[in-house]
């Protein structure tokens, strides 16, 4: 059973210690209480969490692009990155700079 601090689970899930504890003491995540050298250290268990959502969890991700419509894509950006080095070179003649 893997489990980790109150600190370590909030620094991984880029949550603050307090939202962290709040959540213990709220039911949302598991946790464990351990005496460890006469004080009480609280373990969160992280794979028992009851359907938490961290912001990076929430978050949607795009759908994949084919090969094809990568190539297109790229031809279209470098296309693009062209034709903006060709302004900017007459943007700089045209001022005297080159």
């Amino acid at each position: 059973m893997k489990r980790m601090t109150l600190k370590q689970y909030a620094v991984k899930h880029k949550l603050s210690l307090f939202n962290v504890v709040k959540m213990v003491k709220n039911g949302q995540l598991q946790s464990e209480t351990v005496e460890e050298n006469g004080k009480e250290v609280t373990y969160v268990l992280p794979n028992e969490a009851k359907g938490t959502q961290t912001s990076a969890d929430s978050k949607q991700t795009e759908p994949a692009l084919s090969d094809d419509e990568m190539k297109k894509l790229l031809l279209s950006l470098q296309d693009e990155v062209s034709r903006l080095r060709h302004e900017v070179d007459t943007l700089k003649m045209g001022m005297g700079l080159k």
